[in-house]
């Protein structure tokens, strides 16, 4: 137990400032809570992982999964890909807004026919 003290104490940390990463933008207040939760469940997920290996272990055994390190690289695939999911869709409102800024910007500045001549 005391040589893996170490790791864990890295590990727990790590996933302290991830989660507190994961809750501090805020959009709309359902969402922000909602967010919230959900990084808290996963931070406190992980943080029982690492400190009781054999948790993850029992869990794949029940469900099917070999081993527990497969159980959780299969929760760090679909974290991933819903991680990747929602920043395409932010990027996409973004790029949206951006060009209407762009476009509003545009026709505030722009010379009026009289003026050009």
């Amino acid at each position: 137990m005391n040589e893996q003290l170490g790791i864990k104490i890295v590990l727990l940390a790590s996933l302290a400032v991830l989660g507190l990463l994961m809750v501090l933008p805020a959009r709309g207040a359902r969402q922000l809570a909602l967010r919230r939760i959900g990084a808290l469940l996963l931070v406190a997920m992980a943080a029982v992982a690492i400190i009781f290996p054999e948790i993850p272990q029992a869990v794949a055994e029940f469900i099917g999964v070999g081993r527990g390190a497969d159980l959780l690289l299969y929760g760090l695939v679909v974290a991933f890909i819903g991680s990747v999911l929602a920043s395409r869709a932010e990027r996409k409102k973004l790029t949206a807004q951006i060009t209407q800024l762009a476009r509003a910007q545009a026709i505030a500045t722009a010379a009026k026919p009289e003026d050009r001549g």
